[in-house]
C-alpha cells in the first residue's frame, strides 16, 4: 500500500501564495531539484486539488518551451509520463493520464493507496489537504520553508485545522537557504 505523501512549498510565515495568488518565490537550486526528484522517483502517481492542477497543467506540458530553468526542463517528462489524480468536483476532461476524484475523500484516498505499492505525491495547495489532513490521510508531510514573508491568507495549516501529531524523521538546509521539514503522522511506526 503506497503512502499519501504531501509536498507543499511554504513562506516564513506559512502561505502557499502570495496575498494575490503568486507562486513566483520559490527557488529551485540544485539540491532541491534533487529532492524534488527523489520524491518523485518514490511515486506511482501525483495528486492535486484543482487550482493547482490548473496551474501545473497550465505549464508542465510545454515546460521547455517556455523555460530554460535545468529543475523544469528534467522535471517536464517526468510529469508528463506520470499518472495523475486531481480531486474535483467541477473537472471532466483533464487529459494528461489524469483521474478525476470527486467523491468521499476517505473512500477514494483509501482506494487509490491500495491500487499502489509505491507513494502518491500530494503537491501544494491549501485546501484538499487541510481536508485529507484532517480526515487522517496524509501519512508523511514534507514542507520546505523558502525565506521570504508572503503575507498572504493560503494556508496548508489553516486556522481551522484540527490538531495533528506528528514526529519529524529528517530536517535539513537545502542549498543553504530552503528548510526542508519532513514529518510522519505520530501514530505510525517508521
Amino acid at each position: 500500500m503506497g503512502d499519501l505523501v504531501y509536498y507543499v512549498h511554504v513562506s516564513v510565515d506559512g502561505c502557499v501564495e502570495g496575498p494575490n495568488g503568486e507562486f513566483d518565490w520559490p527557488r529551485m537550486g540544485p539540491e532541491l531539484s534533487a529532492h524534488s526528484h527523489e520524491l518523485s522517483d518514490r511515486a506511482a502517481v501525483f495528486a492535486y486539488g484543482r487550482r493547482v492542477w490548473d496551474m501545473m497543467a497550465g505549464f508542465w506540458p510545454r515546460a521547455e518551451s517556455i523555460s530554460d530553468d535545468p529543475h523544469d526542463i528534467a522535471f517536464a517528462p517526468v510529469w508528463r509520463k506520470t499518472p495523475k489524480v486531481v480531486f474535483s468536483h467541477t473537472l471532466t476532461d483533464p487529459g494528461w493520464d489524469t483521474e478525476v476524484l470527486g467523491g468521499d475523500l476517505t473512500e477514494e484516498v483509501t482506494a487509490l493507496k491500495a491500487r499502489h505499492t509505491k507513494d502518491i505525491l500530494l503537491m501544494g495547495g491549501a485546501d484538499v489537504p487541510a481536508q485529507l489532513s484532517r480526515l487522517g490521510l496524509i501519512d508523511e508531510y514534507n514542507v520546505l520553508v523558502h525565506p521570504v514573508v508572503l503575507g498572504g491568507d493560503k494556508r496548508p495549516f489553516a486556522v481551522d485545522a484540527e490538531r495533528l501529531g506528528l514526529r519529524l524523521v529528517e530536517s535539513r538546509v537545502i542549498d543553504g537557504a530552503v528548510v526542508l521539514l519532513r514529518y510522519r503522522r505520530a501514530t505510525e511506526e517508521r
